[in-house]
Protein backbone atom coordinates (compact mmCIF):
# COMPACT_ATOMS: atom_id res chain seq x y z
CA UNK A 1 0.00 0.00 0.00
CA UNK A 2 1.41 3.47 -0.68
CA UNK A 3 1.20 6.14 1.92
CA UNK A 4 0.78 9.67 1.29
CA UNK A 5 2.06 13.00 2.74
CA UNK A 6 1.82 16.50 2.59
CA UNK A 7 5.18 18.11 3.67
CA UNK A 8 4.79 20.96 6.26
CA UNK A 9 7.08 22.99 4.71
CA UNK A 10 5.41 23.81 1.04
CA UNK A 11 1.87 25.14 0.44
CA UNK A 12 -0.89 22.70 1.20
CA UNK A 13 -3.11 21.03 -1.31
CA UNK A 14 -6.39 23.30 -1.93
CA UNK A 15 -8.23 19.84 -4.08
CA UNK A 16 -8.36 16.34 -4.09
CA UNK A 17 -4.26 15.88 -4.62
CA UNK A 18 -1.94 14.90 -2.05
CA UNK A 19 1.67 16.18 -2.71
CA UNK A 20 3.99 12.46 -2.92
CA UNK A 21 2.56 8.90 -2.31
CA UNK A 22 5.49 6.53 -1.38
CA UNK A 23 5.45 3.16 -2.86
CA UNK A 24 5.12 0.32 -0.89
CA UNK A 25 5.18 -3.78 -1.64
CA UNK A 26 2.32 -4.08 -3.88
CA UNK A 27 2.16 -4.63 -7.35
CA UNK A 28 2.99 -1.64 -9.42
CA UNK A 29 0.21 -1.11 -12.47
CA UNK A 30 0.51 1.70 -14.78
CA UNK A 31 -3.00 2.65 -16.50
CA UNK A 32 -2.90 3.84 -20.21
CA UNK A 33 -4.62 6.79 -21.07
CA UNK A 34 -8.24 6.70 -20.13
CA UNK A 35 -11.01 9.01 -22.14
CA UNK A 36 -14.41 9.63 -22.31
CA UNK A 37 -15.12 5.75 -24.47
CA UNK A 38 -18.00 3.41 -23.71
CA UNK A 39 -17.64 0.18 -24.58
CA UNK A 40 -18.23 0.01 -28.49
CA UNK A 41 -16.01 2.59 -28.77
CA UNK A 42 -17.80 5.77 -29.52
CA UNK A 43 -16.96 9.03 -27.30
CA UNK A 44 -20.36 9.62 -24.10
CA UNK A 45 -20.59 13.21 -23.47
CA UNK A 46 -19.50 15.32 -26.86
CA UNK A 47 -18.93 18.89 -25.74
CA UNK A 48 -19.69 18.52 -21.63
CA UNK A 49 -16.68 18.29 -19.80
CA UNK A 50 -18.47 17.11 -16.85
CA UNK A 51 -19.85 14.35 -18.24
CA UNK A 52 -16.41 13.16 -19.99
CA UNK A 53 -14.72 13.10 -16.33
CA UNK A 54 -17.03 10.63 -14.93
CA UNK A 55 -16.71 8.26 -18.32
CA UNK A 56 -12.94 8.76 -18.13
CA UNK A 57 -12.83 7.79 -13.84
CA UNK A 58 -15.66 4.90 -14.77
CA UNK A 59 -13.08 3.23 -17.33
CA UNK A 60 -10.30 3.83 -15.13
CA UNK A 61 -12.18 2.44 -12.00
CA UNK A 62 -13.37 -0.60 -14.34
CA UNK A 63 -9.95 -0.93 -15.61
CA UNK A 64 -8.30 -1.34 -11.62
CA UNK A 65 -11.18 -3.75 -11.11
CA UNK A 66 -10.29 -6.18 -13.78
CA UNK A 67 -7.19 -6.73 -11.77
CA UNK A 68 -8.36 -6.73 -8.01
CA UNK A 69 -7.50 -2.80 -7.85
CA UNK A 70 -10.03 -0.02 -6.70
CA UNK A 71 -9.39 3.79 -7.00
CA UNK A 72 -7.41 4.36 -3.69
CA UNK A 73 -4.69 2.48 -4.85
CA UNK A 74 -4.03 5.20 -7.54
CA UNK A 75 -1.20 6.80 -6.55
CA UNK A 76 -0.19 8.72 -9.27
CA UNK A 77 -2.82 10.96 -12.27
CA UNK A 78 -1.51 12.90 -15.31
CA UNK A 79 -4.69 14.96 -16.24
CA UNK A 80 -4.94 15.91 -19.85
CA UNK A 81 -7.65 18.61 -20.63
CA UNK A 82 -8.62 21.19 -23.31
CA UNK A 83 -9.84 23.45 -21.39
CA UNK A 84 -8.26 23.56 -17.39
CA UNK A 85 -11.23 26.16 -16.57
CA UNK A 86 -14.14 23.37 -17.56
CA UNK A 87 -11.74 20.57 -16.38
CA UNK A 88 -11.65 22.55 -12.91
CA UNK A 89 -15.56 23.26 -12.32
CA UNK A 90 -15.54 18.77 -12.87
CA UNK A 91 -14.00 18.94 -9.36
CA UNK A 92 -16.75 17.59 -7.58
CA UNK A 93 -17.14 14.67 -9.89
CA UNK A 94 -13.38 13.35 -9.42
CA UNK A 95 -14.16 13.83 -5.45
CA UNK A 96 -17.05 11.18 -6.16
CA UNK A 97 -13.83 9.09 -7.13
CA UNK A 98 -11.04 9.52 -4.90
CA UNK A 99 -11.37 10.17 -0.80
CA UNK A 100 -8.08 10.88 1.31
CA UNK A 101 -5.23 10.36 0.98
CA UNK A 102 -5.49 11.86 -2.51
CA UNK A 103 -3.48 10.16 -5.49
CA UNK A 104 -0.92 13.13 -6.79
CA UNK A 105 -1.88 14.84 -10.10
CA UNK A 106 -0.58 16.81 -12.81
CA UNK A 107 -3.17 18.30 -14.82
CA UNK A 108 -1.79 20.48 -18.43
CA UNK A 109 -3.91 21.89 -21.04
CA UNK A 110 -3.14 20.57 -24.06
CA UNK A 111 -4.95 22.40 -27.77
CA UNK A 112 -6.24 19.25 -28.65
CA UNK A 113 -6.58 15.06 -28.01
CA UNK A 114 -6.49 11.94 -30.53
CA UNK A 115 -10.22 12.94 -31.33
CA UNK A 116 -11.51 16.67 -31.39
CA UNK A 117 -14.49 15.81 -29.44
CA UNK A 118 -12.38 14.37 -26.63
CA UNK A 119 -11.73 17.13 -23.93
CA UNK A 120 -10.15 14.86 -21.61
CA UNK A 121 -8.04 12.07 -20.91
CA UNK A 122 -6.86 11.14 -17.45
CA UNK A 123 -3.69 8.24 -17.25
CA UNK A 124 -3.32 6.15 -13.24
CA UNK A 125 -0.19 4.50 -11.57
CA UNK A 126 -1.49 2.19 -8.99
CA UNK A 127 -0.04 0.36 -6.48
CA UNK A 128 -2.50 -2.99 -5.71
CA UNK A 129 -1.63 -4.91 -2.68
CA UNK A 130 -0.74 -8.28 -3.67
CA UNK A 131 -3.19 -9.84 -1.94
CA UNK A 132 -5.82 -8.63 -4.16
CA UNK A 133 -3.61 -8.43 -7.01
CA UNK A 134 -5.32 -10.69 -10.23
CA UNK A 135 -3.45 -11.77 -13.30
CA UNK A 136 -5.14 -11.06 -16.19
Amino acid sequence: MATSFNPPGIWQPFGAFSMLKIQGSGQIVHLKGQVSLDREGQIVGKNDMRAQVRKTLENIQAVLVSVGGTMADIISLTQYATDIEQFLAAADIRKQFFAEPFPVTTTVQVVRLYHPDLLIEITAIAEIPRDRFRQP
